[in-house]
């Protein structure tokens, strides 16, 4: 329990799950022989772009429109912000409702996420140099049309996020330590919640890019910090300021948080593409960048990692397969 939010209990995150299975079978966990030979221990890799949008905010987004639907009438719209895999993720679940989605990003996004969130029928809206100025932007729409704004954390996104690790941990019983990336939280977080839930022993280690370090560094002064953003390739990391009630978890929760740079980021990426034949975007690689950061001490270990998104430009994949590949 922390301050105004309760992590989901079991019976919670295990009706998520039942919801969730309606549209998606659980993800799988592999152990991959050549990556845990290049990591030295053995690695668990948990394909959250194995989903339906190529990544794990699926599960979180069902949730919430199911919650939304049972208090009655839905709203008329619905306006959020992301870096891409939220969006499409309400695009998703909007559209299983028949609601209305707009959805703001900050210029320079991901052109195929974008693409992505638009196919699925939301109204995409360019504004701002980064997530933090979008999402007060899409407040500022929420207020102005009447539009129900979607949170990018929320009790709701933490209950159905949780089931991928649920799944991970009851697949994977002795696992050691588990690397989760943070965005805004509610991944780490969910993690959290299913470790409790399930009186499991893993040892939970948060990642964050070193060029958006807001959550390291609110986690080393435990007050919340605002950070500048200027990752290249982490857009899933790319926060700029904290989620207090994430903040409050992390420090419960989280033995540490490790901060990996985007050269270690983009070598992870073509690391898991020739072991793994899996494309990763950057926050899905980031948990096997501080997995090679840690390996000395990681030997003889079971570990696990989040992929928690696939959803990178071809042309940013062939640009970093090409420098690494020399």
């Amino acid at each position: 329990m922390t301050a105004g939010f309760a992590l989901p209990a079991l019976e919670h995150i295990e009706a998520a799950a039942k919801l969730i299975y309606q549209v998606m079978p659980p993800t799988p966990q592999y152990n991959w022989p050549l990556l845990s030979q290049q990591a030295g221990a053995q690695i668990w890799v948990k394909h959250e772009n194995h989903s339906p949008i190529g990544a794990f905010k699926i599960r979180g987004g069902l949730m919430y429109f199911d919650q939304l639907a049972r208090q009655g009438s839905p709203p008329a719209g619905v306006v959020s912000a992301t870096r891409g895999n939220h969006g499409q993720s309400i695009g998703f679940a909007a559209r299983q409702h028949g609601i209305a989605a707009t959805i703001v990003v900050p210029h320079g996004n991901s052109v195929e996420k974008n693409a992505a969130m638009r196919a699925l029928g939301v109204t995409l809206v360019e504004h701002g140099e980064d997530f933090q100025a979008a999402r007060e932007y899409a407040q500022q729409l929420a207020d102005r049309d009447g539009l129900h704004m979607v949170p990018s954390f929320h009790a709701a996104l933490v209950a159905g996020v949780a089931t991928y690790s649920m799944e991970l941990l009851r697949a994977v019983p002795d696992l050691d330590v588990l690397y989760v990336p943070i965005g805004l939280g509610s991944g780490i977080c969910g993690a959290a919640a299913a470790r409790r839930a399930l009186g499991h022993r893993v040892e939970i280690v948060g990642i964050v890019s070193s060029a958006a370090p807001a959550y390291a560094r609110s986690f080393a002064s435990r007050t919340l910090q605002e950070a500048p953003v200027s990752t290249r390739i982490a857009d899933g990391m790319a926060c700029r300021q904290p989620e207090q009630a994430a903040l409050n978890v992390i420090l419960d929760e989280v033995s540490r948080i490790v901060e990996v740079s985007d050269k270690e980021v983009e070598a992870a990426m073509a690391m898991l593409l020739s072991c793994t034949h899996n494309v990763a975007e950057g926050a899905g690689a980031a948990g096997l960048a501080a997995i090679l950061r840690d390996r000395d001490a990681l030997v003889g270990k079971r570990v696990a990692f989040v992929l928690s998104g696939g959803n990178v430009d071809c042309g940013v994949l062939a640009s970093i397969l090409a420098q690494t590949h020399r």
